[in-house]
């Protein structure tokens, strides 16, 4: 992954629809998406895998309105993937990562397993009364460091990544069939090769670097 190119270029916004990602590369990033960090390992996301056209025209299909300007990145993008996130976190689920942990053996003393879920059951409640009972807005950040560490690995594997919040909300979980579900869509990815001949070539515009660090 080539850091310096990545400083200067523009999130793609036009694709090339006839440039689909190999196989091999698709199935290594989701090994890595699998794999992605969430605080507590709480693995609070599902994700719809939009892989066939068809797949990614039910996701165009529900961009409307002032949203549907976002219709064509997702018809020619070469795969979609629409990341939700658990509105809550039962007991069950930690209960079922928990079992998962001791499966894999993350821990090999079960003393210190036993004191890791003691502690990451506390935080949840901790973050449930930070946000007022909400702990979908602490979830979904969780989302977006998926998300920012997903773009980051398809970089490193040659392919573009764009996020996208513009899409209602209420319609993409109805066309996912979301709605009434534990789940709720956060955002949407588009992956692919740019239209070369639609790349911009602006410079990137961003404050300079005495005004967003502070060296101590």
């Amino acid at each position: 992954m080539d850091l310096n190119n990545l400083i200067t270029k523009h999130l793609t916004r036009y694709f090339d629809p006839n440039k689909k990602i190999p196989k091999e590369t698709f199935q290594l990033l989701l090994r890595y998406l699998r794999t992605s960090p969430t605080t507590l390992n709480i693995q609070p996301n599902h994700f719809h895998v939009l892989e066939t056209q068809a797949g990614k025209d039910k996701l165009a299909n529900a961009l409307v309105g002032r949203f549907a300007d976002n219709e064509e990145k997702v018809r020619n993008a070469s795969h979609a993937i629409v990341f939700t996130t658990r509105k809550t976190i039962p007991d069950e689920h930690l209960q079922e990562i928990f079992a998962k942990e001791r499966a894999d053996s993350r821990f090999a003393d079960p003393e210190i397993q036993k004191g890791w879920e003691a502690g990451a059951s506390n935080f949840v409640e901790i973050q449930s009364e930070n946000y007022g009972g909400d702990v979908l807005h602490w979830l979904e950040k969780n989302t977006y460091l998926v998300v920012g560490a997903t773009m980051m690995a398809a970089a490193s594997l040659g392919v573009d990544a764009t996020p996208m919040e513009g899409f209602d909300r209420a319609a993409i979980d109805e066309a996912f069939g979301l709605t009434d579900t534990d789940f709720t869509t956060t955002l949407l990815m588009v992956l692919g090769y740019p239209d070369e001949t639609r790349v911009s070539r602006q410079p990137i515009s961003r404050f300079d670097a005495e005004k967003i660090f502070t060296h101590i």
